[in-house]
């Protein structure tokens, strides 16, 4: 009977393995942005992970399609319905696109795989710059006529997002100055035309290395964890939070992906246990360390819990930068 019972757990078990889907072709990892910025770093990471590790049979192909502030890559999505062989990288700008261009799609229209990260935002100065701490910029804002220039990457998206919630509990005016990226508006602050920027860390740590910028606080509620030296006396640990310098505003910005809709269950499945695999790999806490990023893995109810409360709080924030449209 035990031997029987044995044999017929083994039947099953290979009955299920023979049951669960794999990919049939090459899987497309769709960036709602341009090579070379934070969403094609980890969208190309996790591609040379699967690689290394021969975590799938079949490749994983990274396709930019940065058109409309990634709404371009949203509606390709949208209209993949059902099928199992694309995903797409996530930001907040899977909220703020379609709640700032009311194109005709939303997040709810995809399947959740699960978020891998957050990218810990900070506020930026020049290497010279006279300001030390949030004191500091907030004398110097409201001293100013005409207003300080703020740069960020882009235009009603998270850098302009964060500009408004930090100068108005500043109580000060400013002129918020769009660029193309924050690789750009890092340049432009290195180059003093510029006071100060909002970044993540992925985008200035260079110019921080070469003793061109440096973080005036960065926006987590806590610290960065990673105690490397970044610069020759200073780790990501080094930096205080806004928070200990009096600032109430904090930000952070979901990392993760995303599947058409109407893909079944067991598609589904292949890559929520496909990037439990991925986030177990030394390469990517490599990764995770690299681009100060915040460890945070959720799947399943838990990362729907998050994406309906984050959605929430960028709706009631654009709301009061004026960025919804009025009709």
């Amino acid at each position: 009977m035990k031997t029987a019972a044995l044999a017929g757990a083994a039947l099953l078990l290979s009955t299920f393995a023979a049951s669960a889907w794999e990919p049939t072709k090459s899987v497309e990892i769709v960036v709602p942005f341009g090579p070379g910025g934070a969403s094609d770093q980890m969208a190309r990471t996790m591609q040379a992970i699967i690689q290394k590790h021969g975590l799938s049979k079949e490749s994983f192909i990274v396709v930019n399609k940065p058109a409309a502030t990634g709404g371009e890559a949203m509606m390709d999505i949208k209209k993949s319905k059902g099928d199992p062989h694309k995903l797409i990288t996530t930001s907040s700008t899977i909220y703020m696109t379609p709640l700032a261009t009311k194109i005709p799609v939303s997040w709810q229209d995809f399947t959740p795989v699960g978020m891998v990260a957050q990218d810990e935002f900070g506020l930026w100065v020049a290497k010279d710059s006279p300001l030390k701490n949030v004191d500091d910029l907030k004398a110097a804002a409201k001293a100013a006529n005409p207003p300080i220039k703020v740069g960020g990457g882009g235009s009603k998206r998270e850098d302009e997002l964060i500009s408004f919630g930090v100068f108005t509990e500043l109580g000060a005016p400013i002129s918020y100055i769009p660029y193309k990226s924050g690789g750009e508006a890092s340049t432009q602050l290195a180059g003093n035309h510029i006071l100060v920027e909002t970044n993540n860390p992925s985008e200035d740590v260079a110019n921080w290395r070469a003793g061109l910028t440096r973080p005036l606080c960065v926006l987590s509620p806590k610290r960065i964890a990673y105690t490397a030296k970044v610069t020759a006396d200073m780790s990501w640990n080094d930096v205080p939070t806004c928070g200990e310098q009096g600032l109430k505003f904090t930000y952070n910005m979901l990392r993760g992906l995303f599947m058409p809709g109407g893909v079944t269950p067991e598609q589904q499945a292949y890559y929520v246990d496909l990037i439990q695999k991925i986030v177990a790999t030394p390469e990517w806490q490599e990764y995770l360390e690299r681009n100060a990023l915040l460890s945070d893995v959720r799947v399943g109810k838990d990362y729907v819990d998050f994406l309906n409360a984050d959605e929430a709080k960028h709706k009631d924030l654009m709301a009061k930068a004026g960025f919804l449209p009025t009709n």
